[in-house]
């Protein structure tokens, strides 16, 4: 791969998101670095309702099921995992934003990343979490080529996704629709197999959301490129 190539890092709240979400751009990057934000289990045993639909008699089985799911997904596609020390919300005890933002800059900082992408940060309040703590990042790792994407299931919900980029807006990042993929791809029909099989590793996720309640994973992926303007824009009326 040469010096200009994108070298991706991808920023995953849960275990399932970049696959889900990001999965046939991942079969054309072996190597990628994707990072879960929430890999950790709660600090005391709990159930959940999410664990239970999952398949999972509790918390701390449900997270070592569903990194043994990652690592074969991630396997699947060649890309490399980082975890993150941080709990999901159901867990009741999620990081603040500028706590995620440290780590965050500090883990890809240390990366040989030259590409970053993030969740847009739709519908799940995890996901709008870690994309305004990459929001704090991106100013001061400008030097980057920033994404944002859709997030797979969640992007269905009406006016979620114009809701959120007009939120990006107001914080002065503007978005562009755009692919970090754009001069550099594998036969379509190889990505959608090596996607399949990589988002069949998460047996525990597809149970949860029930039959089709996926089907939106196997749909084009969509990608905004991110960029600062010189200030965010103000509210109206101030």
């Amino acid at each position: 791969m040469s010096e200009t190539s994108p070298r991706l890092f991808i920023v995953s709240p849960h275990f399932d998101d970049a696959v889900f979400s990001c999965g046939a751009l991942l079969a054309s990057y072996p190597d990628a670095a994707v990072c879960t934000v929430f890999a950790a289990p709660p600090a005391h045993e709990m159930h959940t309702e999410w664990d239970a639909l999952s398949g999972f008699g509790s918390a701390h089985e449900a997270v070592h099921a569903r990194t043994i799911e990652d690592n074969n997904a991630l396997a699947a596609l060649d890309a490399i995992p980082v975890r993150m020390p941080f709990r999901d919300g159901q867990y009741l005890d999620s990081p603040s934003i500028s706590t995620l933002a440290a780590a965050l800059e500090e883990i890809i900082y240390g990366s040989t990343a030259n590409t970053l992408l993030m969740p847009v940060g739709l519908f799940h309040s995890d996901h709008e979490l870690v994309s305004d703590a990459c929001c704090e990042v991106l100013p001061r790792l400008a030097h980057l080529a920033w994404f944002g994407y859709e997030e797979a299931i969640h992007r269905r919900q009406p006016g979620v996704v114009e809701a959120r980029l007009e939120e990006l807006a107001r914080r002065g990042i503007v978005a562009t629709p755009a692919r970090p993929d754009a001069l550099h791809t594998i036969d379509p029909a190889r990505q959608a197999i090596l996607k399949r099989h990589a988002v069949n590793a998460y047996a525990s996720q597809l149970r949860a959301f029930g039959p089709h309640g996926c089907d939106d994973a196997f749909a084009p992926e969509r990608y905004w490129q991110l960029s600062m303007t010189h200030r965010p824009a103000r509210h109206a009326g101030k």
